[in-house]
């Protein structure tokens, strides 16, 4: 196959420029984090050195300067917000108003199709489930296994086991959970699950073209990594505990399940909120699971998956970027209750 560079040239112009770009982004970055700050505390010692020495007396920085001098460092964080959020998420929007290419404004349709067509309504359930079981199972477990192992005698190897899935990455999970759900027609089975069923007398199935039960067994995927995460942190909760009140717990007769309800739960209820936030978005985000395992099919899709789908296979931008819109609505919420409980604890 013969290389033409006059079909490749614009594809090589653009690949030079992405990298100007980032070497220019990337070394103005370092030069702001770096250099000038350095160069403002040079200054600034010299100063005071001069003014400690009996030289002239320091300068007092008037509040314009400063102002200057934040807004100066601010610039940056402003210009890549801008780029990379604000204009994207402004792009999206009007795209989600548009036609599948782009070329009409339809208005409000693609909302609507959102919650009228069968298949798209099966994409929404499917992202209810997800959100309303990830979080609380995925926490349970690692609240669960937290107590448990607490000051255990191998408390660190047994946290390091359930931490490791954590190390994978979704895609690589997904791989090793479609070995375990694998099916084979006749002689032994390569996957686990259906194994143990055979073994068990049971009859082997293909469990993930079966739904609903298919969604749930890709939300095992996501608590079997997402456990690991609830455990640590919730772990490093539960020693954070003051002593003290849990031996005048003790020395009142306090049962086990007495202490779990009425000291270790109302203790670290702030990590325990904070959690179930993270969980929660990183749910309502998830993609990799879905398409690994099913590319979104048997009725397991949702909105990423979906909007995925919609924009870059089906080439429906408006359908896409509506899905888009509908999930950074759905964000929203979580963000506002997280944001307003840290204010909370802070005033506390």
């Amino acid at each position: 196959m013969e290389f033409d560079f006059a079909d490749e040239q614009p594809k090589l112009l653009m690949l030079m420029y992405g990298l100007v770009a980032f070497v220019l982004v990337v070394g103005g970055l370092l030069l702001l984090l770096d250099v000038v700050p350095a160069w403002f505390a040079r200054r600034r010692e010299a100063q005071l050195v001069a003014a400690s020495t009996g030289g002239a007396p320091l300068p007092r920085r008037p509040r314009q300067r400063e102002g200057l001098f934040a807004l100066f460092f601010l610039l940056p964080t402003l210009l890549l917000l801008t780029v990379g959020l604000i204009v994207p998420a402004i792009r999206t929007l009007l795209l989600s108003l548009m036609n599948g290419s782009s070329t009409e404004w339809v208005g409000l349709r693609n909302y609507g199709f959102l919650f009228s067509d069968d298949a798209m309504l099966r994409v929404l359930i499917n992202t209810l489930v997800w959100v309303l079981l990830v979080p609380l199972v995925a926490t349970g477990f690692g609240l669960i296994y937290a107590v448990l192992v607490d000051k255990a005698r191998f408390e660190a190897v047994a946290k390091s086991l359930i931490f490791l899935p954590m190390a994978i990455s979704f895609v690589g999970a997904s791989i090793i959970w479609k070995f375990v759900y694998a099916y084979r027609g006749e002689g032994d089975q390569i996957g686990l699950l259906n194994q143990i069923v055979v073994s068990l007398g049971g009859e082997p199935k293909q469990w993930l073209l079966e739904s609903p039960l298919n969604t749930l067994l890709l939300i095992v995927i996501m608590v079997w990594i997402q456990a690991g995460f609830a455990m640590v942190v919730l772990s490093a909760a539960i020693k954070a505990i003051p002593g003290d009140i849990v031996e005048a717990a003790r020395l009142d007769g306090v049962s086990p399940w007495q202490m779990f309800w009425q000291i270790t739960m109302p203790s670290i209820r702030p990590a325990l909120i904070v959690v179930m936030v993270t969980l929660t978005i990183a749910t309502l985000k998830v993609f990799d699971i879905v398409r690994t395992s099913t590319n979104g099919n048997y009725d397991t899709s949702v909105i990423a998956s979906e909007m995925y789908n919609q924009a870059f296979r089906y080439g429906q931008n408006g359908q896409g970027s509506a899905l888009a819109v509908l999930l950074f609505i759905l964000v929203i919420p979580v963000v506002i209750y997280q944001i307003r409980n840290l204010r909370q604890q802070r005033e506390g």
